[in-house]
């Protein structure tokens, strides 16, 4: 798990760097905000129609062969990269290929890193393993975003792309090396396929409809993807709104956005440390951390400056990190492990539409009501849609019913029992 740990938070440092870097190529290629938020959607519409297949395609093969092959595959698309640039032969059309390409082997090397990673822990350690994981992406993310800036200044677009690629490379070098745990939840289902074999369909019928079936008929998975669609949509966009707010109304300039950025990212790292702590996340932890995280958006949308802003950044942070952190667990230990990939290629899909149609719908919000309007209404529709939905699922829990005493006599209950 060490190993595995220090593997991604070289690759997270890497993607990071890319994402940063590519953004700023996309506009020294074209001059165009529209083209370079194009670019990152070309990327991410794969995960629309492809998660659910991919999440499949994990379930059937190796997992470790499997995130081997994908890491490699993305060493050799930013090799490529990097050497168009190198060589100045990128244009718009060669880079949106290469970001659709990303985007699906993506599909498949998301799931399987995630699951490869709960594999070496023990199943009860599972919670724990996701929250380390998200500390280390979110410090990868922090050294990523640093080493752009210093990569590109001293040696050029095209080493932050090499560096990528290298960072793949290890990925895929650690991998043949990782031992799962005993008694991970890899083991434990694949000693109970092996006793219920014969009684059982071969692993090579397992189809996708069987993980979207699961998703829909699995109520805390269904509460889990309202909640999180309703936060994503009308919330936690924070580095859109907080731009907007800081430059706007705030009268701040880069600087202090920059400020309140760090602020986020320290925020999202001590919440990932906590996140690591949680033994028993439940839908309804998630829920109650989405409702505070709204209030707490209300408050920063009537920060009357800058500084009360900055102090109620940090919690927001902490409880998104902390959230998604408990949210992801649900969803890696709710399902059965024959299934886990399927489901997680479900929720690719599903978290595909929140993040491509999130931001524009927070954007045309802030048009309207500006960005304390959009930041108050957004908190309020959080909130408010959270507590209706835990009062309807008060009301469907039913009430036990005393009997009477005339309503069974007792001489017919003990002969009934």
């Amino acid at each position: 798990m060490r190993w595995w740990s220090v593997a991604n938070f070289v690759s997270n440092a890497g993607t990071w760097m890319q994402l940063t870097v590519q953004n700023l190529l996309v506009l020294q290629i074209t001059g165009s905000a529209a083209a370079t938020g194009l670019s990152m959607s070309v990327q991410a519409a794969p995960a629309l129609l492809m998660s659910v297949l991919g999440g499949a395609a994990v379930d059937r093969w190796p997992r470790k062969l499997t995130a081997a092959v994908s890491q490699a595959l993305l060493a050799v698309i930013a090799f490529t990269t990097a050497t168009l640039v190198a060589l100045d032969r990128l244009d718009m059309t060669t880079l949106m290929v290469l970001a659709a390409v990303t985007g699906m082997v993506a599909t498949v090397d998301n799931p399987a890193c995630a699951l490869l990673g709960n594999d070496l822990v023990p199943a009860e350690d599972v919670p724990s393993a996701i929250g380390v994981g998200a500390l280390v992406f979110n410090a990868g993310r922090l050294a990523g975003a640093a080493l752009a800036g210093v990569t590109v200044g001293f040696l050029g677009t095209a080493a932050a792309y090499f560096a990528n690629g290298f960072s793949f490379l290890f990925v895929t070098a650690v991998i043949p090396f990782l031992r799962p745990a005993a008694g991970a939840v890899r083991q434990a289902a694949v000693r109970q396929a092996a006793v219920g074999r014969a009684a059982r369909r071969p692993a090579s019928a397992m189809s996708v409809r069987e993980g979207l079936a699961f998703f829909a008929r699995r109520p805390r998975l269904l509460a889990l993807a309202g909640v999180t669609g309703i936060s994503a949509v009308f919330g936690r966009n924070y580095g859109l709104t907080l731009a907007v707010l800081v430059t706007g109304p705030l009268a701040g300039g880069a600087g202090a956005f920059g400020t309140v950025s760090t602020v986020l990212a320290a925020g999202g790292i001590v919440g990932a440390v906590l996140g690591a702590r949680l033994r028993r996340p439940s839908v309804r932890l998630v829920g109650a951390l989405a409702a505070t995280g709204a209030l707490l958006q209300i408050a920063a949308g009537l920060s009357p400056s800058l500084a009360m802003l900055v102090v109620l950044v940090l919690p927001m942070a902490v409880v998104e990190s902390v959230s998604d952190t408990a949210g992801t667990a649900v969803l890696q230990t709710d399902p059965p492990a024959h299934l886990r990939g399927r489901v997680l290629g479900v929720w690719g899909s599903i978290g595909t539409v929140w993040s491509l149609g999130g931001p524009p719908a927070l954007g045309l919000l802030m048009e309207l009501a500006g960005p304390r309007g959009a930041l108050i209404t957004g908190g309020a529709v959080i909130a408010l849609s959270l507590a209706s939905g835990h009062l309807l699922h008060r009301r469907r829990v039913t009430t036990p019913v005393a009997l009477t005493k005339d309503a069974a006599p007792q001489e017919a209950l003990q002969t009934a029992a």
